[in-house]
């Protein structure tokens, strides 16, 4: 329960090229909040590829050549995303970048490259290629031309983080939406759970239902978020095939993952889009604690059955639980 002496604060800002928001419970809410901005603030500093002195722009920059010795923080997001990439079997891999490119993904507007193009920058497309030396803390890729884009782990790597500075200064009861990456600390100062909204994919200011969470975090990855036309109107989302160099197309248009781990739930959101369904829920069972709310192409919704009484189906909203 919130004590009397406790305060309540919140706070609003734009990092990592997308909008942030914190509430924070205790008596050092504010303090929190401070400390809580600054480490996005210099992970971002660190870990953007538009950032011309961060640690992955230097990587990027020193491809096939040399090494390049990185931050602590930097090097513990790169040693996991290597480690993540081989559990997804390359699903999610952070040297796609060349890809994101190329596709003018993360611009005012996409291009539709020539298939001789997207074959030629998928040749540079392997985690595999990820050099990492934990003795000299240092990172490479292997070959001209690879490069590192951190945009599906980066976010949750930085909700873990916010979340040990929250627990330094005592706080128990807290909630962060990194852009669409949600991470709870504990429940609300009421006792009661945090209950976490999803975006119908195909139904403006619509949401799926809510899931009821507790020191979780709630992840969505979709193909409504950012798009684009061509000139034949064909719409094409952003989130890269690593195996293909094209948008996606794995009969899903939401994946929303809940685990316990922000980096986990991050990177898994994007793997099983990527992924589709059978496979994806494959994938899903290799990690404990984590479930997953996902919508076909159809507008059927699927949910996981760990799910059962977490989720809460808004009205006219029917899904299925997978057992």
């Amino acid at each position: 329960m919130l004590m009397k002496d406790q305060k309540s604060a919140t706070r609003t800002h734009f990092a990592m090229n997308t909008v942030m928001s914190h509430k924070v419970f205790g008596i050092y809410a504010e303090d929190c909040l401070d400390a809580m901005c600054r480490e996005i603030s210099q992970l971002e500093g660190l870990l953007s590829r538009f950032i011309p002195n961060s640690d992955v722009s230097q990587i990027n920059q020193s491809a096939g050549r040399s090494c390049v010795e990185v931050d602590s923080k930097t090097f513990e997001v790169l040693t996991r995303s290597k480690e993540l990439a081989s559990l997804c079997s390359g699903y999610f891999n952070v040297t796609i970048a060349p890809l994101v490119a190329l596709w003018n993904i993360g611009k005012d507007s996409f291009t539709h490259p020539s298939n001789d193009d997207i074959q030629q920058k998928l040749s540079l497309v392997n985690y595999r290629d990820l050099i990492l030396d934990s003795d000299t803390q240092t990172a490479g890729l292997a070959k001209i031309g690879q490069s590192l884009d951190l945009g599906a782990i980066g976010k949750g790597f930085a909700a873990e983080q916010i979340v040990k500075i929250i627990n330094i200064f005592g706080i128990t009861s807290a909630y962060s939406n990194l852009g669409g990456n949600v991470v709870t600390l504990g429940s609300k100062p009421d006792g009661s759970p945090w209950h976490i909204g999803i975006q119908h994919p195909r139904q403006e200011k619509t949401l799926l239902g809510s899931v009821a969470v507790t020191n979780q975090s709630v992840v969505t990855s979709g193909d409504y978020q950012r798009f684009s036309s061509d000139s034949s109107g064909t719409l094409f989302h952003h989130i890269i095939d690593p195996t293909t160099g094209y948008p996606v197309e794995s009969g899903l248009v939401s994946v929303t993952i809940i685990s316990d781990n922000a980096m986990t739930a991050d990177v898994l959101s994007t793997a099983l889009f990527v992924m589709g369904i059978n496979r994806g829920m494959e994938l899903l069972m290799s990690f404990p604690k984590t479930e997953a709310i996902l919508m076909d192409t159809e507008e059927k919704v699927f949910v996981s059955k760990g799910l059962k009484g977490q989720f809460q189906p808004n009205e006219n909203i029917l899904y299925t639980i997978l057992e």
